[in-house]
């Protein structure tokens, strides 16, 4: 038997996975993928989250596998700035940057550090069942019994659906192109993300390593037709959007809705807690995803310390984190409206630029500074 089951093997489930094991508790991840192989894009990786890699010894890992951003910036289509942040003085102060990086990259730096023998591929869960100890049953037909569980299994979690029985996932009514190229970008933008905001629509882009650049497009789904072409929809943005589109390989291009989960009341149960999306999936406006998930693990570990009794931990967790993640939730929701707008754009730009930089700090530092 099992003492820990993770279910989920993505950013948050290793990473809890290593926090454990850095507690000597007895730990398996259960993945459904049959290899942690490159799929998905590129990430970036808030300070708060390199805290926590830091705190794991693996800080200096992820920033030589992706590329330091130092700034964020929001402009319109031509590349006239609406919001500006340098992140250079909270840099010096927490002694850590944001760092753009291949998710690929990231999940095998986590996966090395915890040992492949703790990891279960080819494991997709079917059903979960609680008698004295809870029995998971994956659809390869083998079956686990184990103490403790922790569903990291993302926004559509069967651990969440089949034992809390909870969770309504919105749509936000947006798509959301993603794609990686080898793409020279120019020198102002080595060190800098870059979000352009036009007339209902909105392209990103950073650069992720010496030769990879991460770009992401989003349009409303009024705007979508399955032969879109996105050239034509950004024509009226900077030539350096459509050179960026028109590098990208169509296989390395990946569609989706942008989707989060409403609050659901509780996160855990008799031994059982879900982390990251699986308890509170968000839409990808502040870039913090997976830095909730990241900052979800730190503190459990952190009340471990205090605490051995899973179920006192989950309680305090919960308390812990819940104001932090509705914030992110209904802020990122609220942006991602905000950007998107189709009407306004100039009275949109004009009020976000009387924003002082100072103000923008502010918020950064409240979204990266860990709470315990």
């Amino acid at each position: 038997m099992n003492s820990i089951s993770i279910i989920g093997a993505g950013i948050g489930g290793l990473t809890l996975g290593n926090i454990l094991k850095q507690h000597q508790l007895d730990v398996t991840l259960y993945e459904s993928a049959p290899e942690i192989k490159p799929v998905g894009s590129g990430i970036m990786m808030a300070m708060n989250a390199m805290k926590v890699f830091e705190q794991l010894n693996l800080k200096e890992k992820v920033e030589n596998s992706g590329n330091k951003i130092h700034g964020i910036s929001i402009t319109d289509g031509s590349f006239r700035s609406i919001s500006r942040t340098h992140s250079s003085d909270l840099e010096r102060k927490l002694n850590v940057s944001n760092v753009a990086i291949h998710r690929a990259e990231l999940q095998k730096i986590l996966a090395e550090n915890i040992g492949f023998e703790n990891i279960q591929l080819s494991h997709n869960l079917q059903s979960i069942e609680k008698n004295d100890n809870y029995t998971l049953h994956f659809e390869n037909r083998t079956a686990v019994e184990s103490n403790v569980v922790f569903g990291a299994d993302g926004i559509k979690s069967k651990v969440r659906n089949q034992i809390l029985k909870t969770g309504t996932i919105r749509n936000t009514g947006q798509k959301c192109w993603r794609g990686l190229v080898n793409y020279d970008l120019p020198e102002e933008y080595h060190h800098e993300a870059l979000e352009m905001w036009g007339k209902g629509k909105r392209f990103g882009f950073v650069k992720m390593s010496a030769t990879k650049v991460y770009w992401y497009a989003v349009i409303s789904d009024k705007s979508f037709k399955p032969d879109i072409d996105l050239c034509s929809v950004f024509s009226d943005f900077n030539p350096l959007v459509t050179k960026i589109l028109q590098a990208t390989s169509p296989g390395d291009i990946i569609l989706n809705d942008i989707t989060d989960l409403s609050p659901i009341p509780e996160w855990y149960s008799d031994n059982l807690c879900l982390i990251g999306d699986a308890a509170h999936a968000t839409t990808p406006n502040m870039g913090q995803g997976a830095c909730q998930a990241i900052e979800d693990a730190y503190i459990i570990g952190k009340l471990l310390v205090e605490n051995k009794d899973f179920n006192r931990v989950f309680e305090n967790f919960q308390k812990i984190r819940r104001k932090k993640v509705d914030y992110v939730v209904n802020t990122s929701r609220m942006i991602g409206k905000i950007s998107l707008w189709k009407y306004g754009t100039g009275f949109r730009n004009f009020l976000m630029r009387q924003i002082p930089e100072s103000t923008n700090k502010k918020l950064i530092e409240k979204l990266v500074y860990l709470e315990l």
